[in-house]
């Protein structure tokens, strides 16, 4: 059993912690006030899921989700730089502009990627990039696609990468569709994927879905 601290009571927040508590692991879910305590959809993470403010969830975890908003990630973890310290970051996030229509449009670190720009800020953390080419109830049921879907995973620490993929798997990711990309250079590449996605929710709706790699 691993404690999970998790950043951001949203639906990629939530959802990640009623799956991740459902299979055993010891789950806080952190917000940023009191006044989420009453927020939906932070109660769909169900009743194993204890409940902190961000500070106090980083503090007692093992490994950090961040589902945070990526345009405002890097002051919010930085912030934390202490609380971080010596702990794996598992970043779910993706650093966009909207465009007019509140979906992604622009990326806010083009060249460079959220990931990175984490790994800078906080070099006593092992950050790890992964589940951010896919919409959030694809995360944690990866097996509802009809075709198998592909996880992304970038970063420089291999033993956080392996305790990441565990995690995956706890989340339903088999190993085949697990793709170790490399160092947290690689997060760039993911991250610019997220482009695709606005275009093909305005075509087909919130229609579950990867971005993936078929062979």
């Amino acid at each position: 059993m691993t404690s999970i601290g998790i950043l951001g009571a949203g639906r990629v927040g939530a959802n990640l912690a009623g799956k991740l508590a459902a299979t055993g692991h010891h789950v806080v879910l952190g917000r940023r006030s009191p006044k989420e305590e009453t927020a939906q959809p932070a109660e769909d993470a169900g009743p194993r899921v204890s409940f902190a403010d961000q500070r106090a969830a980083v503090r007692t975890a093992d490994v950090v989700i961040n589902a945070t908003p990526g345009d405002s990630t890097l002051d919010r973890l930085t912030d934390l730089r202490a609380e971080l310290a010596g702990k794996i970051l598992v970043d779910v996030s993706n650093a966009t502009r909207d465009a007019d229509d509140g979906l992604p449009g622009d990326l806010v670190y083009p060249g460079s990627s959220l990931a990175e720009q984490l790994q800078a800020a906080l070099p006593d953390t092992r950050v790890v990039k992964t589940l951010n080419t896919m919409l959030f109830m694809v995360m944690t049921a990866p097996e509802t696609l009809a075709t198998p879907p592909t996880v992304y995973v970038s970063g420089d620490d291999e033993d956080a990468k392996k305790t990441v993929t565990g995690l995956l798997g706890d989340l339903g990711w088999q190993s085949t569709w697990i793709e170790d990309l490399g160092g947290i250079t690689t997060a760039r590449a993911t991250e610019a994927m997220v482009l695709v996605v606005p275009h093909v929710l305005r075509r087909h709706g919130f229609a579950p879905f990867a971005v993936s790699l078929t062979r």
